[in-house]
């Protein structure tokens, strides 16, 4: 079994190099797909993590008049308080708020320019955590009519919003990359089936003497796994040398929010070795299994 594979990988590897043109222009467009799906995996994995933040972050605010007296306040907190969708209403004064207005600055390291002002600009709030941020009920036109709230918002329209782009550049990634998925397949197959074609009196020869197809059809095959894997390892060096700009990116497009990836670079080097060999093996298999069933 060993020496079997080892006589397909330097078969491979001399088909390789005997059809070296159509060899590497099918590495060369793996690797322009490969950078696509890896450049689409990390934009759609920092807006998935953006869009779960925001979910878990989904709360009504409302703003409170500065007259607003503490029985009032009270009052209206705990009549929202009250209603069964709502799993907590924290009364936030116009100090806190600054507060936390200061410290997300900081984190953002932002210049903080509210030391100039002569007054503090922020309202005291209510700010309302519900039970399913899908379920809103009649809360936000109760506290619309509440004579001490001025303003609600409504995180919910953010989640939409990100949702929203999240969903059109998933689509829009994969109709992309299928179409350049096609077009690896296809250049992929066609190299192989050269090769194919470019030996085969040699194949007869091999069927004559009693060789299986297994045993003409694996060499081509790891072939077409060798323009895979040569094909991820460009992209991961060129992932790897881009790495530092990239990471910038992904901290300043992403820093508004205190996103965590995971295991981002793990999952690159995963899908893009994967869909390298996979496309290799698949599109040498395809190709010849059409010349053998002749």
């Amino acid at each position: 079994m060993i020496g079997f594979v080892l006589f397909s990988v330097r078969r491979a590897w001399q088909g390789f190099w005997r059809n070296a043109v159509m060899s590497l222009a099918a590495t060369a467009t793996m690797v322009l797909m490969l950078v696509l799906l890896a450049a689409f995996w990390v934009i759609l994995t920092g807006l998935n993590a953006g869009l779960q933040y925001v979910e878990e972050k989904v709360e009504i605010v409302a703003d409170l008049t500065p007259q607003a007296t503490a029985l009032e306040v009270q009052a209206l907190r705990d009549e929202i308080a009250g209603r069964p969708e709502v799993a907590l209403v924290e009364y936030v004064t116009a100090d806190e708020a600054l507060a936390r207005f200061r410290a997300r600055l900081a984190e953002q390291k932002r210049e903080d320019l509210t030391s100039y002002l002569d007054r503090n600009p922020l309202p005291a709030s209510l700010e309302v955590k519900l039970r399913d941020p899908r379920v809103y009920g009649d809360i936000t036109d109760r506290l619309r009519q509440a004579p001490i709230v001025t303003s609600v918002k409504e995180i919910q329209k953010l989640v939409d919003q990100v949702l929203t782009v999240t969903n059109i550049l998933r689509t829009a990634g994969i109709v992309i990359l299928a179409l350049v998925g096609l077009t690896v397949l296809f250049i992929i197959v066609n190299t192989i089936r050269l090769a194919v074609v470019a030996r085969a009196e040699e194949i007869e020869i091999m069927r004559l003497v009693g060789a299986s197809d297994a045993f003409i059809r694996w060499p081509f095959v790891f072939e077409g796994a060798m323009v895979g894997l040569l094909g991820a390892a460009l992209t991961l060096g060129l992932l790897y040398a881009a790495g530092q700009p990239l990471g910038q990116f992904m901290y300043d497009f992403f820093r508004v929010l205190p996103l965590q990836f995971g295991a981002l670079a793990r999952d690159l080097v995963l899908i893009v070795v994967g869909a390298g060999v996979g496309l290799g093996v698949v599109g040498s298999w395809v190709s010849v299994r059409s010349y053998l069933i002749r």
